[in-house]
């Protein structure tokens, strides 16, 4: 009598192909995001090591002295690599020349330009506390060096905005990961629906709660491991796709975050498709036989 529901139903068994590909699909969608997060925080890095500092020299500044700045600062933690300029009060003119013409020559002025070093801050430390520390740093070890200066209305507003898209973007990956959890676990109850009097029948003639889960949490393990697997190269190849038509994205590739994206999507999936069995397993095992029909 346990099997006629099952006869009536037209399934004898799951549909686990169904399960694996519902279960790949949601994961894929997880993964975009993941990838748009990392190209974000790629892009905000390239924005923010586009700050400029100045670092002003004196006069009477000695050449051997300059050359030793240039050297420390090539070496400084703080400073991008490469991204240091030096500009003289002689190319300064030359510049405004440039952008003025020869009347600002024919104004008789002297010299208002100092000695200059330009260079872009590492991403980490733009913050308004670590450029004020750079500051005082440079005005302390080196005397001729007359002042320090950054946009800082630039720094507080990409800070602020930094941490508000932060928050945000928190915010939208836990609701999408719950989201992600209630439809696996949807998805993988629909697919033991079929097998509930097996379950039972099981717990009926003596076995274990363990020994009933066993078959189902591997069985369930593998298929996340599947449907992981599956997202992933699902990723991959929307990934290479993008990059053909969008040659620019090339520059924010981040091949750490993506490897670790991708484990972290297997890892999803093994976890809510194990946790899920577990539950409803031992949902039909708490369940009267009355109850399943």
């Amino acid at each position: 009598m346990a099997n006629q529901p099952e006869k009536r139903s037209g399934r004898s068994k799951p549909n686990y192909v169904y399960t694996v590909i519902s279960v790949a699909l949601v994961l894929f969608l997880i993964g975009l995001f993941g990838l748009a997060i990392l190209h974000a925080q790629r892009l905000v890095r390239v924005y923010k090591e586009r700050v400029t500092v100045m670092v002003e020299l004196a006069e009477a500044a000695p050449a051997d002295s300059v050359q030793q700045l240039k050297a420390a600062l090539e070496e400084y933690p703080f400073v991008k690599p490469n991204s240091i300029e030096y500009i003289s009060r002689e190319d300064a003119v030359k510049l405004m020349q440039d952008d003025f013409g020869d009347d600002f020559l024919k104004l008789g002025l002297p010299n208002p330009f100092s000695d200059v070093f330009l260079f872009n801050v590492s991403a980490d430390y733009l913050q308004a506390e670590r450029l004020q520390q750079i500051r005082t740093t440079l005005k302390t070890q080196y005397g001729f060096v007359t002042d320090v200066f950054y946009q800082e209305s630039v720094v507080d507003t990409i800070g602020a905005n930094i941490q508000r898209v932060s928050w945000l973007l928190l915010g939208l990956g836990v609701f999408l990961v719950v989201v992600a959890g209630v439809l696996i676990h949807n998805t993988v109850r629909l697919a033991l629906y079929a097998n509930r009097f097996l379950i039972k029948n099981m717990e009926l003639v003596g076995a274990s709660w363990e020994f009933i889960s066993r078959p189902y949490l591997v069985r369930g393990g593998l298929q996340g491991l599947l449907s992981g697997l599956l997202a992933v190269g699902g990723l991959a190849l929307a990934l290479v796709a993008l990059e053909q038509q969008l040659p620019d994205l090339k520059a924010f590739r981040n091949v750490p975050g993506f490897l670790t994206l991708f484990a972290g999507l297997v890892i999803l999936g093994i976890l809510i498709n194990l946790i899920s069995t577990y539950y409803v397993v031992r949902k039909y095992l708490k369940m009267r036989v009355d109850d399943l029909y």
